[in-house]
């Protein structure tokens, strides 16, 4: 089929072999790639109720038919395993050069199996898999290993190839529950643990390189779409947000709504949130747009601190994210000091969300007196010791590496505890934004707000944040565009061009597929029920679908909750609207 390689690599680390398995474009048509094709993998041969940290959970890396072509927004992997942080479906995707080299390797996905008795990481290209000693890079941190495999590749190869290079940093080889993969120093499939996934088999690292081109049905097609969406999109103003503030504009945002998560999920606003905003990184950093291969959006800050004890430090953000974590939930009042922690993260190779989360949680417990620990709210030393901590298992840090849920449990904190399935939200109170109730209740990965964004929608007032009848339907028709997205691949922030429209016309130029509004939407409910009935294998029931009990309870602003009620309202409609059960499981 148009758009793909038709085959995928399995890799048995166990075994030291690999071997090339052909994909029918039966099912290509019914999934298309990315998250379509290696949920139905995982499904398919991943053992029920496998343990997230054993040999025989597998984890997959996928590209979707976008992938290597012409196509804005198209550089981007996805990996694909059960987590260890949840104990469910796991994705996650990472944008910088990757993608575009793992589809020059010639295979659709990457299936890892297995573990490897001695650390290894992994050479990639047309042929198959080559297997290398990765001793020496254990315990290195992230930036080291990658530079030093893409050093060995080039060494190893006649003709010197450039290689893109995913790797772990010792957060991962620790089996810490929200360990991230990286690439390109700053990018990370960040979410839900894949990084103690790879840690767990062994694997330090994979490097990608090739020459391999997929064939695109409609070639002409495709560079006609993409010189009219670059076009189209100069003076885009949602565009321009991103290239000029990056996602650190959402601070200033979030605040002025209300809905900035502060104080550990006490507070909706910062009062000091003008310090860790897009401003404040602009005037005390050196910063420059960042772009991805394939991007001209360019939302990414590389910034290096002018002053003060970071001087010099230099990383790609903080994103918004990273500074709600840190900035609003731990009330760290300094961007160059979010950036110092941003930068800790990344090369022991931790998810920042879930860090800062932890962190927030960890102060709680301390003030509570339910753990000894020497640390408060705005304490930037404390922290960074205590990420250190997490990353070396090491005293209240390995009860933290552990997850939240284990952590609640274990400190009799449970109705404190703000997560959805074990995986902690991102920074938009639902309090606020009653549909990111229902996206962080529903989301198949935990408490996510990037399946359906649909954050959007109601900051800019397209949907009342407040109603509650009928927005499930509105939600589902987000969700399934945006699940479009990622069985091609495609980034968030594209979102706003790439309509229903567009995308049928980037997959009928990829793909040759003709597809109305109506047939995309069927196959993005294809990939929903696969992984829903992934998750009901592991044990999902509809209490996992519900918020932690304080967003029911506890007001933020002017009296802002999400009542039970309203909750049971979102999901019972959305139930219906994917035409599951009542239960929540498709038929």
């Amino acid at each position: 089929m148009k758009g793909f390689f038709n085959r995928y690599l399995e890799v048995d680390l166990t075994g030291k072999a690999s071997k090339i398995v052909e994909l029918p474009d039966s099912l290509l048509e019914s999934y298309l790639g990315g998250k379509g094709l290696a949920t139905k993998l995982l499904l398919d041969h991943n053992p029920p109720s496998v343990d997230p940290l054993s040999p025989d959970n597998l984890f997959i890396l996928a590209t979707g038919p976008v992938s290597g072509t012409a196509i804005w927004g198209s550089c981007r992997y996805g990996i694909y395993t059960k987590s260890p942080q949840t104990g469910f479906y796991a994705e996650s995707y990472s944008g910088g050069t990757v993608g575009d080299y793992m589809s020059r390797a010639g295979f659709d996905a990457y299936v890892i199996k297995g573990a490897s008795r001695e650390p290894v990481w992994l050479e990639i290209n047309e042929q198959g898999a080559q297997f290398h000693s990765a001793k020496d890079l254990w315990g290195q941190d992230t930036y080291s290993t990658e530079d030093k495999v893409k050093q060995a590749v080039e060494q190893n190869n006649q003709g010197s190839p450039r290689s893109a290079v995913v790797t772990i940093g010792p957060a991962g080889e620790k089996g810490v529950a929200f360990a991230v993969v990286e690439n390109d120093y700053w990018r990370s499939a960040g979410r839900t643990g894949a990084g103690a996934v790879m840690g767990s088999k062994g694997l330090k690292a994979i490097a990608f390189w090739g020459n391999k081109k997929k064939e695109v049905a409609n070639p002409d097609m495709v560079k006609e779409f993409a010189r009219s969406v670059a076009k189209e999109a100069k003076d885009d103003p949602g565009v321009m947000a991103y290239k000029t503030k990056g996602t650190p504009g959402l601070v200033r945002v979030m605040n002025t709504k209300g809905g900035f998560p502060t104080r550990y999920w006490h507070k909706g606003s910062f009062d000091r949130w003008e310090n860790i905003s897009a401003e404040a990184l602009h005037e005390r950093c050196d910063v420059e747009p960042h772009a991805c291969l394939k991007c001209f959006i360019a939302c990414g800050r590389l910034s290096t601190v002018k002053e003060g004890r970071h001087k010099g430090l230099k990383i790609e953000g903080p994103e918004y994210e990273t500074i709600y974590a840190f900035g609003g939930l731990c009330e760290v009042d300094q961007i160059e000091e979010i950036a110092y922690l941003n930068d800790i993260c990344d090369r022991l190779g931790m998810d920042t969300i879930s860090a800062g989360n932890l962190v927030g949680f960890a102060i709680e417990g301390a003030r509570k007196g339910r753990i000894d620990l020497k640390i408060d709210y705005g304490d930037v030393d404390a922290i960074a010791r205590l990420l250190e901590d997490i990353a070396a298992r090491k005293g209240v840090g390995d009860t933290l590496a552990r997850g939240i849920k284990y952590a609640a449990r274990q400190w009799d904190m449970e109705e404190d505890a703000i997560h959805v399935k074990g995986l902690e939200p991102a920074g938009y109170d639902p309090r606020l934004l009653k549909g990111m109730a229902l996206a962080y209740g529903t989301s198949d990965r935990g408490a996510c707000h990037l399946r359906a964004t649909f954050y959007k929608p109601e900051l800019t007032g397209m949907v009342d944040p407040d109603e509650i009848h009928g927005k499930a339907v509105i939600f589902t028709e987000w969700e399934d565009r945006l699940t479009v997205f990622d069985t091609l691949i495609l980034c968030r922030f594209y979102r706003d061009l790439y309509q229903w429209e567009q995308l049928s016309t980037i997959v009928e130029g990829t793909t040759g597929l003709k597809l109305d509004k109506e047939a995309m939407r069927a196959i993005a409910a294809n990939v929903s029920n696969a992984t829903r009935k992934f998750n009901v294998r592991e044990g999902l029931t509809p209490q996992d679908d519900r918020l932690p009990p304080r967003f029911y309870r506890e007001a933020i602003g002017e009296g802002r909750v999400v009542t039970e009620e309203e909750m049971t309202t979102l999901l019972k409609e959305y139930y219906k609207a994917r035409g599951w059960d009542e239960n929540g499981v498709p038929s």
